[in-house]
């Protein structure tokens, strides 16, 4: 029997590689997209994992990519972990990063999300997850291009789930409201005991969403370390 298959797009070395290792030793297939997958050979060879590169922006790479896991199976699994930031004072802002921010952040996820829901609707199963952030419900000085993202991405995710989930799809966003470690090494790590969240942790939170029975299905979920107020 084949195994399932996850597809993680806008993969890096934090949450996404905690991701793919949790999914990994569920004997998961596991593909990692991204623009650039040159850094994630290590990550890839530890899980053996497939590289597709990606810019989520762009709908012609979103099709091919889901081409290419489409010739091997529909994903049980797809998660939209990409985003883009541009601060400085609202009449600062180059409006040009601020589309770009806007469009990996948000626009991205509609694009994977579209191509990855017309693959599961026919089966009617399968799971779409968004990372989601603080910002996803507070806009904070400063940011706007981010919360703008975050804010629209929640959206999507709200919109899909209540279309969706009557199908069997399981869509679920997720707040992740606190920083995430960076390991040992992180400066950040004044905070305290678990001060920062751990990406394993995190990751651990998806896939039990993904597992959940759908008589009990969660939409969104909130995280956070225990010292973080809220």
């Amino acid at each position: 029997m084949a195994s399932d298959i996850a597809v993680i797009v806008g993969a890096g070395s934090g949450l996404s590689a905690a991701l793919a290792r949790a999914c990994a030793q569920r004997d998961m297939s596991v593909v990692l997209a991204a623009r650039n997958i040159d850094k994630l050979s290590a990550l890839a060879s530890e899980t053996d994992a497939r590289l597709i590169s990606c810019d989520a922006v762009d709908r012609r790479q979103v099709d091919a990519l889901f081409r290419v896991v489409g010739e091997v199976g529909v994903p049980a699994l797809v998660v939209y972990n990409a985003s883009a930031r541009a601060r400085g004072p609202l009449i600062e802002l180059d409006p040009a990063e601020v589309e770009r921010a806007v469009q990996v952040t948000a626009l991205g996820g509609f694009h994977v999300a579209q191509a990855a829901a017309r693959q599961m609707l026919p089966l009617g199963r399968g799971s779409i997850f968004f990372t989601g952030a603080s910002a996803s419900v507070k806009g904070y000085a400063q940011s706007a291009p981010f919360a703008m993202g975050k804010f629209a991405l929640r959206g999507l995710a709200q919109s899909m789930a209540r279309e969706l989930a009557p199908k069997g799809l399981h869509v679920a966003h997720f707040v992740i409201d606190g920083g995430i470690s960076r390991g040992a090494d992180d400066p950040r790590g004044g905070r305290g005991p678990d001060g920062l969240l751990e990406p394993s942790a995190i990751a651990e939170t998806y896939l039990h969403v993904h597992g959940q029975a759908r008589s009990a299905w969660t939409w969104e979920v909130e995280l956070r370390p225990w010292v973080e107020p809220f």
